[in-house]
């Protein structure tokens, strides 16, 4: 691999006798990592059904396994949400996570979504979680893999963190800022990391850091805590930028900094620090304004109860064009706010017929009466649009791979019609 020669300098003055087998490490495929969502089943049971070879569970994160599969996202679970890809020194993240309170979770930089997947399964539905991504394509896609997962108490937003920090002051309990960075530990997998490397490019990324680290303190109430990560293993953006913040910010500790490397570790490379805030500031922000509308909400209700055993949960949401959404317990005020998801879409509304959303199916589709559960075979025409035969009686239902939601279908006289969004389709 040709890395850049003051990449090579700056680690092997760094490393000193560690650096030959840290170069080594560079000849060595990319490590590839799997982590099961708990929130659909657990570790074990995925293990005991796993389409492909599970390699040894990744030390730091006990839902996830080294993989060697070349197109695991190409596999039906994948489409049903029942996994994650994700580096796997990525993931120490989640371990630094369970050791803080989780009640209003704000993830600031984080497309596509791997950390806030993780931390959403480690709440389990309780709390609020914020999802923000400042790139609004790069957004997109990180609502997507949030509504895959089935991930119920949780909005995405993209919005700049100086806005966020002039709307959230004190407030969240726990803020993961995984940087925008240089990108080292990503060498082996992105084409473009090498060439785009340079110690201007580490100078510029400190100094974004530094900004946003900023302002993600003072979004933090007091007894908060800031899990700070990048993938690059340059000081500047490091263990140098959270000494620099501890100095400014006597309020923090730091309680704990990981650095992975590559040959130490079976990963690409990740830093990550935990710090806590040690003052009494706690903002309050104003509830989110429910816009209710009966008529819309006697035609969900009436759907659900039809489809669902459960009675339904939660305050229902209706804006002016007849979307409807579920909005968790908590959720704060957002008002103004870009938002690509809030909670959980339900469907439309058009003065007549309820339409459900896909990731109604995803979120609650487990727990449906009327369902079809398909083989995996079955569940790969599905997903290639294609229609199935069905015995329910007319009307929508949740297409399953076993027991598990792809989305909706709609039985007309023994045929269902598949309702599996065109974008979300298998090409091939």
């Amino acid at each position: 691999m040709n890395l850049p020669e003051k990449f090579i300098e700056r680690m092997q003055k760094r490393l000193g006798a560690d650096f030959p087998a840290f170069l080594a490490s560079y000849e060595k495929p990319p490590e590839k990592g799997l982590r099961v969502n708990t929130g659909k089943l657990s570790a074990e049971e995925f293990a005991a059904r796993t389409p492909f070879p599970l390699g040894e569970g990744v030390p730091w994160e006990q839902n996830a396994f080294y993989i060697r599969e070349e197109k695991p996202g190409a596999d039906v679970y994948h489409f049903a949400g029942l996994y994650y890809l994700q580096e796997p020194s990525a993931m120490a993240v989640g371990e630094l996570a369970k050791r803080c309170r989780k009640t209003r979770v704000l993830d600031l930089c984080a497309a596509p979504g791997g950390k806030t997947t993780q931390i959403a399964a480690q709440m389990a539905g309780d709390g609020v979680l914020l999802s923000n991504e400042i790139n609004y394509t790069r957004a997109k896609i990180l609502a997507q893999n949030v509504e895959r997962m089935g991930i119920a108490n949780c909005a995405v937003m993209s919005a700049s963190p100086d806005t966020l920090a002039a709307r959230f002051p004190a407030y969240f309990d726990l803020i993961l800022l995984d940087a925008p960075c240089s990108g080292e530990g990503m060498f082996k997998k992105e084409e473009n990391a090498i060439p785009e490397w340079s110690e201007e490019n580490v100078a510029r990324c400190a100094a974004r850091q530094r900004e946003i680290l900023e302002h993600a303190a003072s979004m933090l109430s007091g007894g908060g805590r800031i899990i700070y990560s990048t993938c690059t293993f340059a000081e500047e953006e490091d263990e140098l930028q959270i000494a620099g913040f501890l100095h400014r910010h006597p309020a923090f500790s730091l309680l704990e900094e990981k650095k992975l490397y590559p040959h130490l570790v079976r990963g690409e490379g990740h830093y990550c620090a935990l710090l806590e805030k040690q003052n009494e500031d706690m903002g309050y922000k104003k509830p989110f304004p429910v816009l209710r509308d009966p008529q819309a909400e006697r035609a969900f209700s009436a759907f659900w109860e039809a489809c669902f055993s459960s009675p339904f949960e939660g305050a229902i949401h209706t804006l002016a064009d007849g979307r409807m959404y579920r909005v968790p317990m908590g959720m704060p005020d957002l008002t103004g706010a870009t938002l690509l998801r809030l909670g959980v879409e339900l469907g439309e509304w058009d003065g007549k017929f309820f339409k459900p959303a896909h990731a109604l199916a995803m979120a609650y589709g487990k727990g449906a009466k009327r369902k079809v559960s398909l083989s995996r075979a079955a569940a790969e025409k599905y997903l290639r649009g294609e229609t199935l035969e069905g015995e329910l009686s007319d009307g929508w239902c949740v297409v399953c791979v076993e027991e598990f939601p792809l989305g909706w279908g709609k039985c007309v006289r023994g045929v269902i019609k598949n309702h599996l969004p065109k974008a979300l389709r298998k090409i091939s």
